[in-house]
């Protein structure tokens, strides 16, 4: 078992749901100091999106905060850079898309997530059946491999994602990019599916946008992740402090 879910599954073993909010790493130049607020409010991981000129799964709002963080420069070696250099003391872990990994270097990405502090990943399009060579190497860094199980996703399917799947499973709400929405989607009948085949703490996310949301979401998963309301937020000029209050809203909603 991986470092992050056995830290997960204690908070789980405790009655606290989790609480994951996604930032842009690089949108901002105060980036790190957001993520630091939002853990002195009460989040319990953090997902960290590395930009990727051709995102396949960010909506307009992250989408736009990818590209600005484009535009300063970010790169994955400069968010792991970054990271290293900051005091969080809960998991990390990052979001992006395969090319980068490729390119960098799958062993090599692996073991610098895990020196930066990094103890998860999310890759949304990397394919189960393409993943072994990436499993591997995170195995061998405990870093944890997040997979998503969709709302269209087959039984027998969400059966290899759940024998695959470390630290946590991605429920994903709806079949869309990420985004605000009304509702909570589907995202109860993917955690009830999932539930038959594993034990493995799951998470909801796209389209999690106030804590009301979050709040009904909880009551059948075991946390739950905001991203674009998060990150509209940023984008809109919000302070370290206008982060913290942010989160707290959905901390409390969820306690």
């Amino acid at each position: 078992m991986s470092s992050l879910e056995a830290r997960l599954r204690t908070l789980r073993e405790h009655g606290r749901k989790a609480l994951v909010p996604y930032f842009m790493a690089g949108s901002s130049p105060d980036w790190v100091h957001h993520v630091q607020a939002a853990v002195a409010g009460g989040a319990d991981a953090i997902e960290i999106g590395v930009p990727f000129s051709d995102p396949m799964m960010d909506g307009v709002v992250v989408q736009q905060a990818g590209l600005r963080a484009l535009e300063r420069g970010t790169t994955l070696e400069s968010v792991l850079q970054d990271l290293a250099l900051i005091d969080c003391d809960v998991p990390l872990i990052a979001m992006t898309y395969f090319n980068l990994f490729l390119h960098f270097g799958l062993e090599r990405t692996a073991g610098r997530l895990r020196e930066s502090g990094l103890s998860g990943a999310i890759v949304p399009d990397l394919s189960l059946e393409e993943s072994g060579e990436w499993c591997a190497a995170c195995d061998n860094h405990d870093v944890a491999t997040i997979f998503l199980a969709a709302p269209s996703t087959p039984q027998h399917r969400l059966r290899l994602i759940a024998a695959r799947s470390r630290g946590f499973i991605y429920a994903s709400a709806r079949m869309a990019v990420t985004g605000a929405a009304t509702d909570v989607g589907d995202a109860e009948r993917v955690v009830t599916g999932l539930r038959e085949e594993t034990d493995t703490p799951l998470y909801v996310g796209i389209g999690i946008t106030t804590p009301e949301q979050a709040a009904r979401t909880a009551d059948f998963a075991d946390g739950v992740i905001v991203g674009s309301a998060l990150v509209k937020v940023i984008l809109d000029g919000a302070s370290i402090t206008d982060v913290e209050a942010f989160i707290r809203t959905f901390r409390d909603a969820l306690d």
